[in-house]
Order: structure tokens, then sequence, then C-alpha cells
């Protein structure tokens, strides 16, 4: 049986940056949930027909999502990577979590992964509901202004063109979705570790969670 770390958080506050360096460190795998909720959203996207409850199980009971040891995700086969971290696809992702069948099916496929060897696992629910057992869980926040400008910089490093403003607005209704859903909201598991990450560097994040993982004296094993 592998070992568990769980990273929930909102969005931009580092989760995935900092869990694929900590992954690394560790020799664990890194699975990156929200991309596989961004990928059903893609899905939806493409077919270019309205977000019905009908049409959404409909793409959900075929959809095939992988991602590989390099954090690549792929969506029935093709590689989606860059395609998934649109605002656009971040906002169907977000509508897309409220749905419990998705939910259960991507929750399903997240076990799995975290079943076949040491993981580390970041999204909205893996400390709450996904992998309520998990050995470290840690919730990575940080303030709403600094999430909004790192992901600005990262849309603007990927030649996206994006308003600040915008950016900020989007990850407040993110917020806000994300909080409120009935269905596994984002909050943060009792036994979590709340991380402020609004005045640390991506090093001070790493290393603090890295100090959690060793008092658990984690290692990898499959």
């Amino acid at each position: 049986m592998g070992k568990v770390i769980a990273v929930d958080g909102p969005a931009g506050a580092g989760k995935s940056t900092v869990s694929k360096i900590v992954a690394s460190k560790l020799g664990f795998t890194y699975i990156d949930t929200g991309a596989m909720y961004r990928a059903v959203g893609l899905k939806l996207l493409q077919s270019g027909k309205p977000l019905t409850e009908k049409f959404l199980a409909e793409i959900t009971n075929d959809i095939e999502i992988k991602l590989d040891e390099s954090a690549k995700v792929f969506l029935d086969g093709v590689e989606v990577t860059k395609e998934i971290r649109t605002p656009e696809v971040s906002k169907l992702a977000s509508d897309v979590s409220k749905y419990g069948f998705v939910r259960k099916k991507l929750t399903e496929l997240q076990r799995e992964m975290a079943a076949a060897g040491s993981v580390i696992m970041d999204g909205r629910d893996i400390g709450t509901q996904v992998l309520p057992n998990a050995d470290v869980k840690i919730f990575l926040t940080a303030s709403l202004k600094e999430r909004a400008r790192r992901r600005f910089e990262e849309l603007k490093a990927k030649g996206q063109t994006v308003n600040l403003a915008d950016v900020e607005n989007e990850i407040a209704l993110r917020d806000k979705q994300d909080s409120t859903r009935e269905i596994a909201p984002l909050v943060q598991a009792e036994d979590a570790i709340l991380i402020d990450s609004t005045d640390m560097t991506i090093d001070e994040v790493v290393e603090k969670i890295l100090l959690q993982s060793n008092s658990y004296k984690l290692q990898a094993t499959s």
C-alpha cells in the first residue's frame, strides 16, 4: 500500500506547482485531479452543445481520461494538456463538478490511481472526500489578489491575451462556486495543515510540505 499526500485549496493557490516538485523529491506520482474535471469541461466545450444533465451524463459515461508520469493529460486518447488551461474551460470545470455522477466517476478513477502506489494528489476535496485517510493533508491557499496575479502571469506566459481584472473576477466566481456547491464543497479538512502562500516562495511552500511528510516518515512505496 502506497503513501498518500492530499493537497486541497482554491484556484491559483499553487497546488499543482508545489505538488509536482514535492512528488519529484519524494519519488511519488503526482495526480492533478483538477485537470480531470477540466478534461470533462473541454469535452463538453468541444461538443458545441449546451450543458444539460442528460448530455453531460452521456459524455461522462464513456469518457477516457489519463495522466502520464510527466503530468500530461489525455482526453479520449488525445493530449489536451494546453487546451484545458483556458479561462473558458476553467469555468466549465467548475460547472460540471457540481454534478454527483461526474464526481463519482472521477473519484473512482482517482482512488484507483492512489491505490497503485505512493501519490501526491491535489484538488478541492481530496482530504475530505476522495482520500479522507491520506497520510498527510495540506490546505494551501493565498489571497485572492495574489492568486489572480499568479494565474494572470501563467496565462500570459502561455501566450494568451488576458486581463488581470477579468482573471481576478473569474477566480472569485470559481471560489464561490467551489465553496458553496452542495456536493463535496471546497473546505479545509479538520486534520489538514493550513499553509497561506501569499508571501511565501515556491521553495518555502515545498519545504514546509516536505517537513510535514518527513515527520510522518513518508517514503515512496509501491
